[in-house]
Formats: C-alpha cells, sequence, structure tokens
C-alpha cells in the first residue's frame, strides 16, 4: 500500500485518568484532527469506566474516534505515540495511571501483528470501555475475527461504564 496516497478509515480509544481527563480526552479529539494527512470522522461521548488490571487509581474518561488517514499503520501509531508524549504521558508500568492513552484500535479491516504494533487492539473486543463508545458511532462495525462491535458490546453488560457527555 502507497502511504502517500491510500487513505483508510481507523478508530482510535482515548482514556485518560490524571489531570483532568474530561479536558485531556476532548483535547485529544482536537489533536487527532490535526495529524498529518488526517481527518477526524467521528467523536463519541465520554464515558467512565473502573480500572482494570491495576485497579488502585482513579475512574478513567474514555472515548473512541474515527479518522480517515493516509498513514501507514506504523506511521499512525508513531503519531500517537507522539502526541501522549506531548500530553505528559509517562510509562511506569503496565496500565498504570496516565494524562493521555491513545490505542489504534482498528485500520480499516487490516490485521496486523508486528512487534509494536497489533492491530484489532488485543482486548478491545472484551472491553465495555472501547465497545460503549465504538458502537456510538459506528455499531456495526467488524472487529475481524471478533464480530460486530455493537453485538459484542451485549457480552460486556457486567463491566460497569457510565456516560458521562
Amino acid at each position: 500500500m502507497d502511504e502517500k496516497t491510500a487513505s483508510t478509515k481507523a478508530f482510535i480509544g482515548l482514556g485518560a485518568n490524571l489531570g483532568d481527563p474530561e479536558a485531556q480526552v476532548r483535547r485529544a479529539f482536537a489533536a487527532l484532527a490535526e495529524l498529518p494527512g488526517t481527518r477526524l470522522l467521528a467523536a463519541s461521548s465520554l464515558y467512565r469506566s473502573a480500572p482494570v488490571a491495576y485497579t488502585v487509581q482513579p475512574d478513567f474518561v474514555n472515548a473512541v474516534a474515527q479518522v480517515e488517514t493516509r498513514l501507514g499503520a506504523e506511521a499512525l501509531l508513531r503519531e500517537l505515540l507522539a502526541t501522549e508524549a506531548r500530553f505528559g504521558r509517562v510509562r511506569q508500568f503496565p496500565n498504570a495511571p496516565r494524562t493521555l492513552d491513545l490505542d489504534l484500535l482498528l485500520y480499516g479491516d487490516r490485521v496486523i501483528a508486528e512487534p509494536g504494533l497489533v492491530v484489532p487492539h488485543p482486548r478491545m473486543h472484551e472491553r465495555a470501555f472501547v465497545l460503549a463508545p465504538l458502537a456510538e458511532i459506528a455499531p456495526d462495525t467488524m472487529i475481524p475475527g471478533k464480530g460486530r462491535a455493537g453485538a459484542l458490546l451485549a457480552a460486556c453488560v457486567d463491566q460497569k461504564i457510565e456516560k458521562i457527555g
């Protein structure tokens, strides 16, 4: 694929639980719209969810964005990581609290398994904090090898998530 001319729709998960998480996520939507060769197509509402794995930390504010980009998957991931760094993200340990987390959830219908890049994002199909905002903006989106986002959300009813804006 020619990364300079091809355009791909991608979904990005946003999350934050340090500082002012709601403001961080809203600012991150704007930052996504400014990525090179990228256009923001849709932004979900914000959702509050309890932390997973490392639970001794504040609740998260989560959302999902849909973008259309001319960046390849690897280049898009690099831009997302650079944006996290600009927002003050420090990676202390897995699942640590963070000022901003940007995850490349889906890149077109591609399945990618490379060092540092796995798409669809692992476990996204099991996480209400990803599926609820994804289903809000694109309920019929297919997660390769897993199923339709809206249908997968129904299996996560035991996970507490609250729409906040």
